[in-house]
């Protein structure tokens, strides 16, 4: 079972090496990636600061294992990559890393975008919005 949890934001330069990791695999013809970003959405005139992530971390690991098993089963991928954060992630930084590969266009753009609704979904992963006043309150996903 892979780790997908990452503490605090997805850096940029984790994205960057994970793409060039895959230039050596040539039997790849298409990339699709999802990045997750924090808004700074105001909510009853209070502004998001930050988003605080909890998860029940085996439950999820678990459930995204059957979720990986079903986008090769359903998609000709070749390669599939999952990292969210835990932790504290301020706004304008990114909390979501989907990343898949495979030999056609098609089945990476359908597969990333399935992968990212499932996560959303099905995944116990809670968010907590920390506003600038210090407060904050349970994240309703949408």
């Amino acid at each position: 079972m892979k780790n997908i949890f990452v503490q605090g934001a997805i850096s940029p330069d984790q994205i960057a090496k994970s793409i060039a990791a895959h230039s050596s695999k040539t039997a790849i013809g298409a990339h699709e990636l999802f990045l997750g970003q924090i808004r700074a959405d105001v909510v009853d005139g209070k502004s998001v600061a930050a988003i605080e992530y909890t998860a029940y971390e085996q439950m999820a690991l678990e459930k995204m294992d059957t979720i990986r098993e079903a986008m090769f089963a359903k998609y000709k991928l070749i390669c599939m990559h999952v990292y969210h954060s835990l932790g504290t992630v301020p706004t304008g930084q990114l909390c979501l890393f989907v990343f898949v590969s495979s030999k056609h266009r098609a089945d990476a753009q359908q597969a990333c975008h399935e992968i990212v609704e499932q996560i959303k979904k099905e995944l116990p992963i809670w968010g907590k919005e920390l506003f600038e006043d210090d407060t904050h309150q349970w994240k309703k996903n949408n």
